[in-house]
């Protein structure tokens, strides 16, 4: 039973490493949602995530023996720095297996721990994969990130300290999911101390493991998942964290990229500190619920999980953010080709900011723009979207097209006179060097590429749009290469932006 956790909660000796982090009311938040916002500040422990608390409260239960013949553990961030900081605390000897394409600069934070750093494979199973041999072949002990009772223990003394920070009302705690630890640890300690308090869980929309798992009332493991928010990106709930949450969460709430990105720009302006994107989940569950439920004078408190992001994704950060925030539409509208047009198209819009302005020629008789347009709200999008289809534009909201947010916007115009058969395809594949190099060459030789788009937004993976032209007699060989490549893929052709501004 949860209950069971109380007692390792209680007992977790680990503040001379970890930090009783600050409980503090977002100002400007909680104005705008008429609501008491409150933080917890994870983000300040020396790693910059609640993951030290874990890592250190396994390391202090261990035998002596097994503490001399040293640990290891399969991490890509926040985790493999919290072990390697407890590690050196202890003295005791810290391996880390970090897949190939972890950014240097985490490399180096663990490193600088003083823990061995192993570098294997593209992704965090093929690490952690090598990780359980290291196990066998150098007598080493396996520090879960997630699924073991003393992390679990460890991540639940937030929720212990939460609760002593804010002693009166509090109404609902959101608290971001990956694999489950910190939400385990957390709802298990509210739910006994203070079982009034709602404990939602607070998944990404495309990494949401628990709420598959609750909805099949059983773990179930995600095709895929999003790597935006990689703190978060697990596709298999933890067998441990699955048995304690499905007893104390009062519900999970899903979130887009765009409302993280939304989340992230909050915390900066109410702190000053910059969240990595898995930090700021919780709190984007939070400005949901308030949205949906409209709460109102109610207490809502949330975890800010860490701080661990690459400086590189802050401009795809920034761009998402307006969107996120409900503030910007984005449209393909088409208009008559003719002298006078943008100019009343614009008057059409009022006084209404224009964000983003995109056109290239497409024939005599009607244009095809890309327009960016500041919003009030979700309401106002629509009834912009219904003004403008009033005074005779054809319109499609592209707001919630993540191709056209991803690569449409760039490439606007793009079109090819004459040309047939052409498919289009969106592509994940590993970033390291000379991956896009490698991905061309499984790629090229078969079939004319036509388009193609790269982008790097700073993670560790890259994202490419292509197009090729292959006969319809022959997309039964396209498929089967493309499913060899193992990288996950998108048929787009039949997208709506791609219609629009790339088509033939």
């Amino acid at each position: 039973m949860p209950k069971s956790y109380i007692k390792r909660i209680l007992d977790a000796r680990i503040y001379d490493v970890a930090t009783e982090t600050p409980l503090e009311q977002m100002r400007q938040l909680s104005y705008r949602f008429n609501n008491r916002i409150l933080l917890k500040r994870e983000d300040l422990q020396p790693v910059f995530s609640f993951k030290v608390r874990g890592a250190y409260n396994k390391l202090l239960q261990l035998p002596g023996e097994q503490r001399a013949r040293g640990v290891i553990a399969a991490s890509a961030g926040n985790h493999a720095q919290g072990l390697a900081l407890g590690a050196a605390q202890l003295g005791v000897r810290a391996t880390i297996v970090m897949p190939k394409t972890t950014p240097q600069i985490k490399v180096n934070a663990v490193r600088m721990r003083g823990a061995e750093v192993v570098l294997y494979g593209d992704t965090f199973d093929e690490a952690a994969a090598h990780a359980k041999i290291l196990v066998e072949e150098r007598g080493l002990t396996f520090v879960h990130p997630y699924d073991d009772p003393d992390v679990i223990a460890g991540q639940g003394t937030v929720a212990m300290e939460l609760l002593r920070q804010h002693p009166g009302n509090l109404d609902a705690v959101f608290i971001p999911v990956g694999g489950g630890g910190l939400a385990a640890g957390m709802a298990a300690y509210i739910k006994y101390v203070r079982p009034e308090v709602k404990v939602y869980a607070v998944e990404p929309e495309d990494a949401a493991c628990l709420n598959a798992a609750l909805e099949a009332g059983q773990r179930v493991r995600l095709s895929q998942v999003g790597l935006f928010a990689d703190g978060v990106a697990v596709a298999q709930i933890g067998e441990e964290t699955f048995r304690v949450l499905r007893e104390t969460v009062d519900g999970v709430i899903t979130v887009t990229t765009d409302e993280i990105c939304a989340a992230i720009k909050d915390i900066f302006e109410d702190t000053r500190s910059i969240a990595e994107p898995a930090g700021a989940v919780g709190l984007a569950g939070l400005k949901k619920y308030a949205e949906e439920t409209g709460s109102r004078n109610a207490a809502l408190a949330t975890v800010c999980s860490g701080a661990n992001t690459n400086f590189d994704r802050l401009r795809y950060i920034s761009e998402r953010t307006e969107i996120g925030e409900k503030r910007e539409a984005v449209l393909a509208v088409t208009i008559p080709e003719r002298p006078g047009s943008y100019l009343q198209f614009c008057r059409d819009l009022g006084d209404r900011a224009i964000t983003e302005f995109n056109y290239r020629y497409a024939n005599s008789g009607e244009a095809h723009i890309f327009v960016g347009l500041q919003v009030a709200t979700d309401t106002d999008r629509h009834q912009l979207v219904e003004r403008l289809q009033a005074s005779g534009y054809r319109v499609s909201d592209l707001t919630e097209n993540e191709m056209a947010k991803l690569h449409i916007r760039h490439l606007v115009g793009g079109r090819a006179p004459g040309l047939t058969d052409e498919v289009v395809y969106r592509f994940e594949f590993p970033e390291r060097p000379g991956a896009l190099r490698k991905f061309l060459e499984q790629l090229a030789g078969r079939w004319n590429i036509t388009l193609f788009h790269y982008r790097n937004h700073g993670a560790a993976y890259g994202r490419v749009l292509a197009g090729m032209q292959v006969a319809p007699e022959e997309r039964g060989q396209l498929m089967a290469l493309l499913n060899q490549l193992q990288f996950p893929f998108w048929d787009e052709t039949d997208n709506p932006a791609y219609r629009f501004f790339l088509a033939s």
